[in-house]
């Protein structure tokens, strides 16, 4: 069985989910295409999805195209979801690139076209719209090549752009202009028509399969999802020129891209690469033990169907599996290994009726175990939570979750730029028991010292093992992660070595002829809070500079406006590395803190007539500088009043 899994992709309201229902009613597998509008498409399940008309999560559907089966992947076109659009580009064979023959190459058409390229997924252009009034198929021609690839090779042509009843008829592969756009990346080819002027098809076919598995080449078709005309013209590219599954039956390998639920339970979404995956087979995902598949089902074009197995190149939503977006089964292609950036922003989530307060931890908990882009921070003893955020629409789509799913009404407040802390050098604390105050019976000694960035927290429980029970290490740990959680300035640390120096306990005992007594024995819970008192002094003592994301930024400009924009850029704090002109653009680079991103993106349009095209994706963190430093408000106590803080833990 022959496998392609595609990607439909857009700048938003291009009219990709349009495509998708398109191609799922000439396949057959609708008896009409759905509406955006009317909210009626098959693959936008969410209410708001329906209800603004724009994709939020991407959705697996399945069409055959002769002996091919197709799996399609529409994806978000939203910027706020760029990374649920690059981990889904990064389990596809090969994609779709919608570009709107009226609205022209947008923002976001670069944004997705460059994280192509850089996944390496070959492309195939679909010039939409052109039944809509005011269509200029050349004039995007010339921007797909002078701000995408100078290489579409133009597979069809189009008669009464403009107008409803347009129609678009398939180039010839050996003409011309399709020869001679290969030859320009294929040597062979180019020799040969130069020696001969004559090809035979079947050879400019197969080089342009070679060019786009390579990259070199995108095919480009015209058409209109809404009206059908050149979605055969494309359906004949995809079974034709794209490079197909290359799945083999070696070791099993896979890839989680998508986590849900439905009236059943948790289902993960795995695209496999290799081998074969049965159910009551017993799967370690990256970073956990061993679990049995309980349930496969597999993306077919009669829908979702329930099956014994999965083979390599499938796409199967699992069940068994304590799964997370972006964990592995087995070693994945290289390629298709994908690291999330961390989010830039954070805000404080409140139910809008308090009586709803854990309803809503519940609810974010399990959001939060769906979707690595949903980073939560629950700290129960102050009843707060805290969510870092990709974007603003990521707001509204949590709110609309909340409110379908669990029936919880919420709203935002104290949105920030999401800064870390990293430790500046070294400092120890100790607490003995019945000494300076401390209630519980243990005693904790910690030493917090600086790590490179990029370290994480890493626990030594030093000389304790074997001094010490497991439970009451392990109890330790868990205090120590819990208050790094709130650095010294309120923000996560995140980089950091904590080492366990001494420690004490009571053991367990009773008093005379009574059962085992708490108040004369140690517990797990006693190390678990005396911890958080101790390392947030060591951490007092050691220091933290607070650090904020900087984001790597691409601006795409004409040149008139080279002087503005990078005036602007400089004002923003903007550190400027490289410049270069490329099809009468201006591509500036260079480093931006994130808090400064909004700014840019809000003022490019008007300061450059709408032809600026901004991309920026997290880079690094850097320590902020200057007299004033970002601090969220204090959960509990100041750990300096030692009595208070006491009082604040609880016992």
């Amino acid at each position: 069985m022959a496998l392609l899994n595609l990607g439909i992709v857009a700048h938003v309201d291009a009219g990709k989910t349009s495509l998708t229902e398109r191609l799922l009613f000439e396949a057959g597998a609708v008896a009409s295409p759905g509406s955006v509008d009317a909210g009626t498409t098959r693959t936008d399940s969410m209410e708001l999805e329906r209800r603004r008309g724009i994709t939020i999560r991407a959705a697996v559907t399945s069409i055959s195209l002769g002996d091919l089966t197709v799996n399609l992947l529409d994806t978000p076109g939203h910027p706020d979801f760029i990374a649920e659009v690059e981990r889904s580009l990064a389990v596809l064979d090969a994609a779709v690139l919608v570009v709107s023959s009226v609205e022209g190459v947008q923002p976001q058409t670069v944004a997705i076209w460059r994280a192509l390229r850089r996944i390496g997924v070959p492309t195939v252009f679909f010039l939409n719209k052109v039944d809509r009034r005011g269509a200029d198929v050349d004039r995007v021609l010339t921007q797909v090549r002078r701000r995408l690839t100078p290489y579409p090779v133009v597979l069809s042509t189009v008669t009464g752009q403009g107008r409803r009843d347009a129609s678009v008829r398939a180039a010839d592969l050996g003409s011309e202009p399709v020869v001679a756009a290969v030859a320009e990346v294929d040597d062979r080819i180019a020799d040969r028509w130069l020696t001969d002027g004559r090809l035979r098809t079947r050879d400019v076919r197969r080089a342009i399969r070679r060019a786009v598995r390579r990259g070199e080449i995108a095919p480009l078709v015209h058409g209109s999802a809404i009206t059908g005309a050149g979605v055969t013209q494309l359906r004949h590219v995809l079974a034709d020129l794209l490079p197909r599954c290359d799945g083999d039956e070696g070791p099993l390998a896979g890839t989680v891209f998508a986590v849900d639920r439905d009236d059943q339970g948790r289902r993960a979404w795995l695209r496999l690469w290799s081998g074969r995956l049965r159910v009551r087979d017993r799967i370690a995902l990256a970073g956990t033990g061993p679990r049995t598949v309980t349930q496969i089902a597999v993306s077919e074009p009669a829908g979702v169907v329930v099956r014994p197995a999965a083979s390599a190149g499938q796409i199967a939503a699992v069940r068994g599996l304590p799964a997370r977006i972006g964990q592995h089964v087995g070693d994945p292609p290289r390629r298709h290994l994908y690291r999330f950036p961390p989010p830039t922003r954070q805000a404080l989530v409140e139910p809008l009726d308090p009586a709803q307060r854990l309803a809503l931890f519940a609810g974010l908990a399990e959001l939060a175990d769906e979707d690595p882009l949903v980073d939560l921070r629950l700290d129960e003893q102050q009843s707060e939570a805290v969510i870092r955020l990709h974007g603003e629409v990521q707001k509204e789509v949590i709110a609309a979750l909340l409110e379908e799913r669990y029936g919880v009404r919420v709203r935002f407040s104290g949105t920030l730029t999401a800064c870390i802390e990293r430790v500046a050098g070294s400092g120890t604390a100790e607490d003995r028991i019945r000494e300076n105050g401390n209630p519980y019976l243990a005693g904790i000694g910690l030493r917090v010292d600086a790590a490179p960035a990029g370290h994480g927290i890493e626990f030594r429980p030093g000389i304790e093992p074997g001094r010490l029970p497991p439970a009451f290490i392990a109890a330790t740990e868990e205090g120590v992660r819990a208050a790094l959680r709130h650095g010294r300035h309120g923000w996560p640390v995140t980089d950091g070595t904590v080492t366990m120096t001494s420690s004490q306990y009571w053991p367990r005992q009773s008093r005379p002829h009574q059962k085992f007594d708490k108040s004369i024995s140690s517990v797990a819970a006693d190390f678990r809070h005396l911890a958080q008192v101790v390392v947030t002094a060591a951490l007092r003592r050691a220091g933290t500079r607070v650090c904020q994301p900087i984001e790597r930024f691409d601006v795409n400009l004409p040149h008139e406006v080279a002087d503005a924009v990078t005036a602007l850029l400089g004002r923003a704090g903007a550190v400027i590395d490289d410049s270069s002109g490329a099809g009468g653009y201006l591509e500036v680079s260079g480093t931006l803190p994130s808090s400064r991103v909004p700014h840019i993106v809000s003022a490019l349009p008007d300061l450059t007539g709408g032809e600026a095209v901004l991309t920026a994706h997290f880079d690094h963190y850097a320590p902020i500088t200057g007299p004033e430093v970002p601090e969220l408000p204090r959960r509990g106590a100041d750990p300096a009043d030692r009595e208070e803080w006491f009082r604040a833990v609880p016992r």
